[in-house]
């Protein structure tokens, strides 16, 4: 808006203090409302958001839960695009958003991982790939901005996915041989 006479300047004031406002709020979003601040491990402290998220997504049909999640991890491309414009465009350590959005998809439609030792496992899994990222997690490297840096995290959800399933198979086979 245009300063005029009668507001003083105020229009631009309060537009300023509005992009200030967002750029805050999409800070806190984008470190996991300051996880990713943590010194050491930063990825790991903001990933722990996830695990509430996922328990509770796991409540719901899978249909709902692709669709929750499929929302928040377009909503995860901007907001870790802006929060990379602090670093340089840089996947900053401590932009973490895509990390705890992502991990919901290690375990989407896995009944099994309501239980506190399979979430565990799917934690430990998924942390695993999206921090020594091997192939092909590492190609997501080269995608810029903000779909780069969820990208890599969505690869790394998906092969988590994928472990763990087999995993929790094997182990439900081994259990039904027991009994």
């Amino acid at each position: 808006a245009k300063p005029n006479a009668r507001d003083g300047g105020r229009a631009r004031a309060s537009g300023a203090a509005g992009w200030l406002m967002l750029d805050t709020l999409n800070f806190w979003l984008a470190t996991g409302f300051g996880l990713g601040l943590a010194p050491v491990a930063p990825g790991t402290f903001g990933s722990l958001i996830g695990l509430p998220l996922a328990w509770w997504l796991l409540g719901r049909p899978t249909g709902q839960q692709a669709a929750i999640i499929a929302l928040m991890l377009v909503a995860a491309v901007p907001v870790c695009h802006i929060a990379a414009w602090h670093y340089d465009g840089l996947d900053h350590g401590s932009i973490v958003a895509d990390e705890y959005v992502a991990f919901p998809l290690a375990v989407l439609g896995l009944k099994a991982a309501r239980h506190p030792l399979v979430l565990a496992l799917a934690f430990g899994v998924y942390r695993f790939f999206d921090a020594l990222k091997p192939p092909p997690i590492h190609l997501a490297e080269y995608v810029t901005g903000g779909l780069g840096i969820v990208l890599d995290d969505v690869i790394a959800a998906l092969v988590s996915w994928l472990v763990v399933a087999l995993i929790v198979t094997l182990w439900q086979r081994w259990q039904q041989k027991i009994v």
